[in-house]
């Protein structure tokens, strides 16, 4: 029989992470297959080439281009540094000399006779990248980058923004229904991955910036509060690179909407322990999902049961969040899945599954309208 794609978002107590870091560039990769990194280690680097500054010294000078190596002060390869002298002329008698000067830091990478211009290339710019999470570098791609891999509790989110951020978890609600509001937060979470409950306020996620928590991770947010943090609409591209100092990861969606229970009681027994995060979110295709990566130290792949945190379809029990209207964002589990298709008010014939909502309501839904929260 054929399945309708469920999409899903995985909450697992423990897991194998495998994380792929990668350079833009090939460069050089710092680390060896077998070593234990943490989040922080620089893994590999390379130099992004600089910028190129194109400088029409004949043409300043008001000489033919052929003449231009005759007052030239630095040739092919030579370091220069800005206000540095790049071209002088003789002028009379040791007087009403004229001079070019360097209009940056770099090296001189090309005179021409033929355009008299010089091009100058500034310093390269070193690029690094770690290891994000807290593991063991099991493959080497070379000249590229390295995979880590840890075991350790992962949470996908519904949507975030911000980069990758690291501190330990800090629950600040006493429920999943609590909103995070500016009165919970203190200077003693600086460097904290915060944990709210339904939905995070604007006073909050500015209190939150102001004494330097690094992330939070909370069930809602205002879609009118996103705009206002982004300065613009977000539109439909991917995110994560967003100038913010404070990550934020929605587990359930926009507006005020209650941590599911599942998710909310895990990582309230991660407390105080270090997490990696990503607010990195693309909805289209090559979906990527924000997440938390919560290592369990000591622990290997092996101690990782057959099928543990492994993914399995839609079944009877599963656990699914509505994302259409009109149960958008409710959470429930499934009591039946017919075979047959049936008609839905649109005429469509599609393939449906009855569900039973915490408020103890059933509806019959396409399968296409829920998401899997795949525990």
């Amino acid at each position: 029989m054929a399945h309708a794609y469920t999409p899903g978002l995985r909450v697992s107590e423990k897991t194998v992470v495998r994380k792929e870091r990668r350079l833009p560039i090939k460069g050089e990769v710092v680390v060896a297959k077998g070593d234990h990194v943490t989040s922080d280690s620089v893994v590999a680097r390379t130099h992004l080439p600089g910028n190129v500054q194109l400088v029409n010294v004949a043409s300043k000078l008001g000489l033919p281009p052929e003449d231009l190596p005759s007052v030239m002060q630095k040739k092919d390869g030579d370091p220069i540094e800005k206000g540095e002298a790049l071209a002088v002329t003789q002028g009379f008698f040791g007087f009403f000399k004229s001079k070019v000067l360097s209009p940056c830091e770099g090296t001189v990478e090309s005179i021409s006779t033929v355009t008299g211009q010089v091009i100058l290339r500034e310093p390269p710019t070193p690029i690094e990248i770690n290891a994000y999470i807290d593991g063991e570098v099991v493959e080497i791609l070379p000249e590229e980058g390295v995979v880590v891999e840890a075991v350790g509790t992962f949470i996908q989110g519904i949507f975030g923004v911000g980069g990758e951020r690291t501190g330990e978890i800090a629950v600040v609600v006493d429920g999943p229904g609590q909103p995070l509001d500016e009165s919970l937060i203190t200077d003693e979470h600086k460097g904290k991955i915060i944990i709210g409950g339904s939905h995070v306020t604007w006073d909050g996620l500015q209190k939150a910036t102001e004494v330097g928590a690094h992330g939070i991770v909370v069930g809602g947010f205002d879609d009118p509060d996103l705009k206002r943090l982004l300065g613009k609409d977000l539109g439909v591209a991917i995110t994560g690179h967003e100038d913010l100092a404070t990550a934020l990861i929605l587990t359930e969606g926009f507006g005020e909407m209650t941590m599911a229970h599942g998710t909310f009681d895990l990582l309230r027994s991660c407390e105080g322990r270090k997490a990696s995060i990503n607010g990195a979110t693309q909805i289209r295709a090559g979906v990527i999902r924000p997440e938390i990566v919560i290592p369990i130290e000591g622990a290997t792949a092996a101690d990782v049961q057959d099928g543990e945190g492994s993914t399995t379809g839609l079944e009877i029990g599963s656990l699914i969040r509505a994302i259409r209207e009109p149960h958008f964002g409710s959470l429930g589990k499934v009591t039946e899945l017919p075979n047959e298709l049936q008609k839905m008010e649109s005429e469509s014939m599609v393939r449906v599954l009855m569900v039973e909502f915490e408020n103890g309501e059933q509806a019959l839904l396409p399968r296409a309208n829920v998401e899997m929260i795949e525990e």
